[in-house]
């Protein structure tokens, strides 16, 4: 699994850090996504699943493979 995400299309809801705090982060000037960690752990993979559902802007894309 392989993340990237969109800092221009994010709006800074901070879905995904409540989703998964360990893979995201918002950045403390803008508020947008930050991404701590391209390549998240197998037990991390429902929880930024979750991330991307719940992101309003679709600004995390997830790359499975």
């Amino acid at each position: 699994m392989r993340i990237s995400v969109d800092r221009d299309l994010c709006v800074g809801a901070g879905q995904c850090v409540l989703s998964a705090e360990d893979v995201f982060d918002q950045d403390r000037h803008d508020g947008l996504v930050v991404l701590r960690t391209p390549d998240p752990s197998p037990a991390e993979s429902d929880a930024v699943r979750d991330a991307v559902d719940r992101c309003p802007a679709g600004a995390i894309t997830l790359h499975e493979g």
